[in-house]
């Protein structure tokens, strides 16, 4: 077995890594193989990174031949011992899989019980679409945030690299891989500042500056706009434009603009106890029996479910779930959900930051 131990000089992440936990208890993985199942396949490189002293290390215990994947096990357990965070890249779905699979073919009393996980892929995967991604790969967010790499082979390379070595040992082998893994682990800490985009999602934005806004489209109608100055936790790595279902979306450090279209028309409030209602044909509106008991007999109906509703001429946000009520649509059946701008809204700041977060949980989940 072979140990490649590293410090990373000069190096500092941009990103307060205490948002995930404790730098001291936070240990990065990441493994090589020969190939997907641990049943047909070797394990013969696992590498680590952790924080110690103010500075950022690296450790790699390397199996020199095929017998040696227990020993790089029970190296990697035994110095994992005083970690309790793991951070890894789509780990959940291969590394960790892969390892606990080797440890019970031979019969290794070692699991990841202890370990709290944290899987950078699977936090940025759900706005890959968002980030116009073509995958979540690593490398590809890598490339995404100007990453550059000095390891100049991809992991199937590296499997020919490793059979060879294992052959005929020599320095340029081992050298590559343990730098292709190295590559690996730091790529890791430096892409943690995509963590921004995921905190975008899952954290409270605030709206620091709220005004409608009118403008021309490309029709030369007449529209308005909601404009929504907002302050982010973590600042964006990157500039990032996007729109979806006539929303827009501008952000650029810690700073970002929405933008949400306002509707002026007549909508309908249904009431869902239609039961008690009476509906009027001749003025197209439902009115509680309590009311409508006084109208003749011929000018009213007892109301359904789809014409119990009462008409109003309004200022409407649009909205993708019920935020804010009463909620308004076009007419029964339509899934188009609104909410009316009323003056008290326009004076909650609050409540347009709520919105701003609804908003922007639409724009993710509509790719």
């Amino acid at each position: 077995m072979r140990i490649c131990e590293e410090t990373i000089e000069n190096f500092t992440i941009a990103y307060p890594l205490e948002r995930l936990a404790p730098m001291e208890r936070v240990l990065f993985i990441d493994i090589e193989t020969t190939g997907f199942t641990a049943r047909s396949s070797y394990l013969y490189l696992i590498g680590c990174a952790y924080y110690l002293a103010g500075k950022w290390r690296t450790i790699q215990w390397m199996a020199e031949d095929y017998n040696q994947e227990a020993e790089i096990l029970k190296a990697f357990f035994e110095f994992s011992r005083r970690y309790r965070y793991l951070v890894h890249f789509n780990g959940n779905n291969f590394d960790l899989p892969f390892i606990t699979q080797k440890c019970q073919q031979y019969s290794l009393p070692y699991n990841f019980d202890i370990f709290q996980g944290i899987d950078l892929y699977k936090r940025i995967s759900p706005y890959k679409f968002f980030l116009r991604l073509p995958n979540c790969k690593q490398k590809t967010l890598e490339q995404f945030l100007g990453i550059d790499r000095k390891d100049a082979f991809s992991g199937g390379e590296m499997i020919g690299i490793y059979h060879d070595y294992v052959k005929n040992p020599s320095e340029f082998a081992s050298n590559a891989l343990f730098l292709h893994n190295e590559d690996d682990l730091k790529g890791m800490l430096k892409t943690l500042p995509i963590l921004a985009y995921y905190d975008l999602f899952n954290h409270p934005v605030r709206a620091r500056k709220v005004q409608a806004n009118t403008y021309r489209d490309v029709n030369g109608s007449l529209r308005k706009e909601l404009v929504m100055t907002l302050v982010l936790e973590q600042p964006l790595p990157k500039p990032l434009l996007t729109n979806t279902n006539g929303c827009f979306f501008r952000g650029e450090g810690t700073e970002a603009t929405l933008k949400i279209p306002i509707i002026e028309e007549e909508l309908k409030y249904y009431y869902a106890n239609y039961q008690d209602y009476y509906y009027l044909p001749t003025e197209d509106v439902a009115l509680h029996k309590s009311v409508a008991g006084f109208v003749d007999t011929d000018h009213r109906i007892p109301a359904s479910a789809t014409n119990c509703y009462t008409r109003k001429f309004a200022s409407y946000l649009p909205q993708w779930d019920v935020l804010f009520e009463p909620f308004f649509k076009r007419d029964y059946k339509s899934h188009d959900l609104f909410f009316e701008l009323t003056d008290e809204m326009k004076r909650d700041r609050q409540a347009f930051s709520d919105y701003a977060s609804h908003v922007l949980g639409m724009m993710a989940s509509t790719y």
